[in-house]
Order: C-alpha cells, then structure tokens, then sequence
C-alpha cells in the first residue's frame, strides 16, 4: 500500500512532524480538527474555517448525517465538503462512538449495531458494511471502521469482547472498503484500536489491526470516563504499539495542555468538541488559561481577548464587549468565541510543529504547559 504520510521521523515514539495527502488537500501534523458534526462547525462560515482559525480539515459525524439530512442526499450534492461548502479534506468518524454514547437505544451484536433513532425512535441498523457505505457516500478523504468502545469501567471480559468484535469490523470495513474502490482516488481508512484500561488488550488490538495494513490509525476508547492520568497512559500504551510511519489519531480529546503532552507520546492527529462547547457557554481557551466571560470582574475590563492568539477576535474585541454579548444573550458572544477558541488550538498546532522542527518541543511544551496551568488555577 503507497503511503500517502510523509514523516521524516517514522522510527520510535515522541514528538514528530508531518503531512498527510489527501484529495481535498494537504495536512500537516500534528494537528487539531475541529468538529462539524452536521455538515456545519456551529456557529461558523466555510470561510471562516479558512481565513480565521486556519483549519486543515475538519471532522463530520456519520451517525448523524445518515439520520439527517441522509446519506442519498449529500451524495446528490457531490458529497460532504461540497455539500456544506468547504473547499478542504474532511475525515468522518464511523459512528462508533454512538455505540458507545447512545448505550439505552442499541442492541449489539456481531453483525454490527441496531438504534433507535434519537429523532423519532425509527430502527436503524449499522455495521461495517453500512458504516463504510455511508462514508464512501460522504466522499470522506479520511473514514474510520467502525468500532466498539466499551466505558472506562469496563471489565476485563467485556473489554476482551469489544477487542475482538473491533477486529472483526475492522477487516470487514476493509474488505467494504476494497469492494467500493474507495481509495482509487487516495480516499484513506483508518483502523481504530481499543483495550480499555489493559494494556495488553491494548496491544493485542494494535497488533490485529496493524496485520490489517490500514494507512493509518486511531486511539480510541480513552476520555469516556478515566482519569487525564489513566488517558495518558493508555494513550503511551497504544502509540508505543502502532507503526511509526503511520499516522495516529486520538479521538475526541483534549485540553490544550492534554493535546501536548500527547503529541510528545507522539500522536498526531485530535479532534475534540470542547472548544467550541466551551465558546457557547461564555468560556475562552487563552494563553493564561481559561477565562469564563460570564464573570462580572470582566464587566469593565477592556482589554483584548487575548493578543497571543492571532485571530482579529482575540486581538480586537474586549472581554467586556464579550460579556456583555453573553449576557445579554446575544449569539454573536458565541461566534466570536468559538472563533477565538479554535484559533486557539490550531494555531497551539502550529507552534508545537514549530518547536518540533527546532528541536525544542519537549522544554518548550512543559513551560507552555506549567504557565497555562499556573495562570488557570489562579484564576
């Protein structure tokens, strides 16, 4: 299989840069993705996306897109970057993490994952070959196999059965993704490895789905109820366990400081939701740490955002303004936010591929990080 990832580093673990290519463009990593889970990231324009928090790609959720609008219908419109008019690559998750998430309104099995709709309660089956299906409708330059993530408290036995049914979606979704052709036109698969808290489970998925030769993987399973400490070293356990000239994905993580300290693990590639839930709700990922613009000690404080982060919102609207925005229940407080925050972790990327290339990443990364933290718990 040609390697579409371009990594001067490919041997051990730790930090490292790269780039992946990709049909709607080129990637460079590490790098965050930010989440438009309904064919939109909320809140935001295409082309704010572009000219302001200067993303890569950005991620879509098969789950939900199957429900609405359907699948037939973004395929009719060219597929999903064109659909939502976003004119870069797009990696779609395969729904797995409902499996996980809507736990009351599924029944698994072998064959794969019956729902009921959180719309209107109508049956929904999805398994490998759906899952594979749907994405290869969606046009995704980046689809993921269909996986079961089980919760952290798992025990061993049912994390040893979530193990074992991953694998075998996994080398179903293959064979799905072979028949399509999908990757004809350097569309990618990526498998996902679980384990749960055991590492060796951890390793045993790594090496089933790494004998898979997919061109790349993810790290999933972690964040659903563990402690930072617990992701982190389960995070090590599973990056140490997959081949280094791949790329490696941990899914739906994390806090700023998380994100580089799993970067130095030697991870690659993040999504998560938090900062722009966390923009909707009045919060700001800054350099000094976490600021809730709801508090009334911002009423009067007209200083920039914040002038680290280089995006015209950071730079030239107030926490003030910004206060007042929320609290007046304005949705332009939410926009600008979820602007700034976005910013914050793509822009986070792009100094840490820096620092990389300068070979400084390991001290620079532990000051970046005792500084945020410092400055967070201070306030």
């Amino acid at each position: 299989m040609t390697s579409f990832f371009d990594c001067p580093s490919k041997t051990g673990n730790g930090s490292r840069v790269g780039k992946m290519i990709l049909p709607g463009g080129e990637v460079p990593t590490p790098v965050f993705m930010p989440v438009g889970t309904q064919a939109t990231v909320k809140g935001l324009l295409p082309a704010d996306l572009v000219e302001v928090v200067r993303s890569p790609i950005i991620l879509g959720n098969t789950y939900h897109l199957n429900l609405r609008p359907g699948v037939e219908t973004i395929k009719s419109g060219g597929g999903l970057a064109r659909f939502m008019n976003w004119n870069g690559p797009v990696l779609t998750d395969s729904g797995g993490f409902q499996v996980f998430s809507l736990s009351k309104l599924r029944k698994i099995c072998d064959e794969g994952v019956s729902f009921k709709s959180h719309l209107d309660g109508q049956n929904i089956f999805l398994g490998p070959k759906e899952a594979i299906s749907i994405q290869d409708g969606l046009r995704s330059d980046i689809a993921m196999c269909l996986d079961e993530c089980p919760a952290a408290e798992a025990s061993r036995e049912e994390v040893q059965s979530a193990v074992k049914r991953t694998t075998l979606w996994a080398d179903r979704c293959m064979n799905a993704w072979k028949e399509a052709q999908a990757d004809v036109d350097g569309r990618k698969l990526f498998g996902i490895v679980q384990g749960g808290r055991f590492k060796d489970l951890r390793a045993k998925s790594a090496e089933e789905l790494a004998s898979l030769e997919f061109p790349g993987y993810a790290v999933g399973g972690v964040s659903v109820g563990e402690t930072e400490e617990e992701m982190l070293e389960q995070v090590e356990w599973t990056v140490g366990s997959l081949p280094a000239d791949k790329p490696r994905y941990v899914m739906g993580v994390g806090t700023p400081p998380q994100l580089l300290k799993m970067i130095g693990l030697g991870a690659d590639m993040f999504d998560c939701v938090m900062p722009s839930r966390a923009a909707r709700h009045g919060t700001a990922f800054t350099r000094s740490g976490i600021l809730n613009l709801r508090n009334a000690r911002f009423r009067n404080d007209f200083s920039p955002l914040d002038e680290n982060t280089d995006c015209y919102v950071s730079k030239e609207f107030t926490k003030s303004y910004i206060r007042h925005l929320f609290m007046s229940k304005e949705s332009l407080g939410g926009v600008l936010l979820t602007l700034h925050n976005l910013r914050f972790y793509v822009q986070l990327m792009e100094e840490a591929r820096r620092e990389i290339e300068q070979g400084k990443f390991d001290r620079w990364s532990q000051s970046w990080i005792m500084e945020y933290e410092s400055d967070s718990s201070a306030r």
